[in-house]
């Protein structure tokens, strides 16, 4: 079969037959590479499956597909070897392809190693301050990488072109001027790209975290390099600039644990029997299965004109679990209020005047009018 191909191809063209030869290496250098990377990643993938752990088949996975061209590449240049033809063409592409491919397998790397350490840090628990804030180092590490491992691929891809070289070799004499101009130009966008930073090693916010922002109560979804993504408590998405978190106020209430307190406040009457309803809430808060047994406190914390401010104190275990402990205490209280204590359910007075009082009030009135008039008439009498 071989005699047979060698002959044919020596009845072509000098041309044509290069142009076979070329092929044909190419093509069973490809061949090759597709069978050992094959054999190479099945060998891998029945190690990732025996394995408990779930982080050496993301790994697989994310490099199964990169490698496989990484592979065909590398058959390539052995089979360039062996036919002038298909070196001259290589060496034209290479200084394309070699920098793409091994950005793209740089990528898979560092993203399979991420997703990898992101399953290890399990936010579903309930103390999972610590797995949050992983969390945010790698997503923030893992977008700032990926950049740098893309800029680098196009800049390698395109010093590959003569003229770009000598353009960039030329520019280099007037960095200074441009880099001033770029960065007037482009303030916004630096600032808040090295708010990012800032965002990672100072971490005032994480994934997870329950924040309050403008107002609205919402959760950290998503931590961008140049803007942050907060779900709103009805689904709604607020996008805010990362800077906004570094230069202005905002509430976070998960900044060292998930645990929360919360208070619900019940204005009632000057008559209300404040033991007995400190019992009440005592009884019903130990009974809840939404409390989390750390605080429980009912307290007097002001006397207005015509109600008491009782303040109930309580906790849970993260902030949408306290809303729902809040709302039904609030609801049980004043519902046993009105059932086991109407007296203390907060009334309107008004000061009822006595039938005696009413009749004398005109008598008053007229003798005020008289005093009035002789004192007008003294004073117009003359001396």
């Amino acid at each position: 079969m071989i005699d047979f191909i060698e002959q044919t191809i020596a009845e072509l063209p000098d041309w044509a037959g290069e142009l076979t030869l070329a092929f044909l290496a190419a093509a069973l250098g490809v061949a090759v590479a597709l069978l050992a990377h094959r054999l190479l990643f099945r060998v891998l993938h029945r190690i990732a499956r025996t394995s408990a752990s779930q982080s050496d088949d993301l790994v697989v996975n994310r490099l199964c597909r990169p490698t496989r061209w990484a592979f065909i590449s590398i058959g390539i240049v052995l089979a360039a070897r062996e036919t002038a033809a298909l070196e001259a063409v290589w060496e034209r592409l290479a200084p394309f392809v070699m920098p793409l491919l091994t950005g793209w397998v740089a990528i898979a790397v560092l993203r399979a190693c991420v997703e990898a350490m992101v399953i290890r840090a399990d936010i579903s628990v309930e103390n999972n301050r610590n797995a949050r804030r992983r969390r945010t180092r790698l997503a923030i590490f893992s977008r700032i990488g990926t950049f740098i491992i893309v800029f680098l691929t196009i800049a390698g891809m395109l010093a590959s072109i003569p003229g770009v070289r000598e353009i960039g070799v030329t520019l280099m004499a007037s960095a200074g001027v441009a880099a001033l101009a770029v960065g007037a130009a482009a303030q916004p966008a630096l600032k808040a790209l090295i708010a990012g930073f800032q965002m990672a090693l100072t971490e005032p916010i994480s994934i997870d975290d329950v924040v309050i922002l403008d107002g609205e109560w919402g959760r950290i979804e998503d931590i961008r390099t140049t803007y942050v993504v907060v779900r709103l408590w009805d689904d709604r998405r607020l996008v805010v600039p990362s800077s906004r978190f570094l230069e202005d106020t905002f509430q976070n209430w998960t900044k060292t644990t998930s645990q929360l307190l919360g208070t619900v406040f019940l204005y009632l009457d000057h008559a209300a029997d404040v033991p007995s309803i400190r019992e009440e809430y005592v009884r019903q808060i130990t009974r809840h299965r939404l409390w989390d047994k750390r605080a429980q406190v009912l307290q007097v914390t002001d006397c207005r004109d015509s109600t008491l401010e009782i303040r109930l104190l309580m906790s849970a275990k993260d902030g949408p679990t306290l809303f729902d402990l809040r709302c039904e205490i609030r609801e049980s209280m004043m519902d046993w209020i009105r059932r086991e204590m109407p007296e203390a359910v907060a009334r309107r007075r008004q000061l009822q005047v006595a039938p005696m009082e009413v009749a004398a009030a005109p008598s008053l009135l007229d003798g005020i009018a008289v005093s009035a008039a002789r004192s007008t008439e003294n004073r117009h009498e003359p001396n």
